[in-house]
């Protein structure tokens, strides 16, 4: 008996290794560098020659958007995932020397538990 397996099914076991190691290919040639906190995320990506006014940051929910604007003498734009979401309040961009360093402040995830009485 011959059973034919749907093409999806049958991915390498290996590719999410593959994309793990592209992901971390990308950001050690694109000069980021990323710190896990306690209670924050430090990441740091060289854009030389971008001023403040150039670049545009957006923070929603578990994901931060960094990218330069028109007429920027640099042309970057990456969109980075975190695990849980980010506390925008919180949390801060600093560029100095071409080397911008925003700490992502983490948001604790609030507490639905209910005390019930014992009766």
């Amino acid at each position: 008996m011959f059973y034919a397996a749907h093409p999806a099914a049958c991915r390498p076991a290996y590719a999410p290794a593959l994309r793990s190691l592209d992901r971390f290919l990308n950001e050690a040639l694109s000069g980021t560098q990323f710190k896990d906190e306690d209670k924050h995320w430090a990441l740091s990506i060289d854009v030389p020659g971008v001023t403040r006014e150039q670049l545009d940051i957006a923070i929603e929910g578990q994901a931060v958007k960094v990218e330069t604007v028109e007429g920027a003498p640099r042309a970057y734009k990456k969109r980075y995932e975190f695990p849980q979401e980010v506390d925008a309040a919180a949390s801060s961009a600093r560029l100095e020397n071409g080397v911008l360093t925003l700490t992502l402040a983490k948001l604790l995830p609030e507490s639905r538990a209910t005390k019930l009485s014992i009766g």
